[in-house]
């Protein structure tokens, strides 16, 4: 208990059709300051997203989640973000958007272990 730190966390949704506001979870974006923990765990699955919405191009938003996991790790072909603090990168990976791929608002926890937390709410929201 002594180790126990806030971290933040947003789940990652893809929405099919903006204007109509629905959404399946796709994903999970930790951060902790205090751990120096940016983190991030995503599937798509294609057979779900399809039912719904075929004419998603689901290469593309695979692509756009694998920029994200880049830009987590602070990736040097990310551009300028790689240079930005941990923080700094959560709050833009995790900004307000209106486009397919969207963010929940944050949510604030405690742990001892994010990465222990990534896969837990990992598996609670998206699995």
């Amino acid at each position: 208990m002594q180790n126990r730190v806030t971290f933040e966390y947003a789940i990652i949704r893809v929405v099919p059709k903006v204007e109509r506001e629905e959404f399946f979870n796709v994903g999970v974006l930790v951060f902790s300051k205090r751990k120096k923990f940016l983190g991030i765990k995503y599937l798509v699955n294609e057979q779900k997203l399809n039912c719904f919405a075929c004419d998603l191009d689901l290469d593309t938003i695979n692509s756009y989640l694998q920029a994200w996991e880049k830009v987590c790790k602070g990736e040097a072909n990310t551009g300028r973000i790689c240079d930005m603090e941990l923080s700094d990168r959560f709050r833009w990976l995790a900004a307000t958007r209106s486009t397919v791929l969207q963010t929940s608002k944050t949510h604030p926890g405690l742990s001892d272990n994010p990465a222990e937390d990534l896969e837990r709410l990992f598996t609670e929201f998206v699995l």
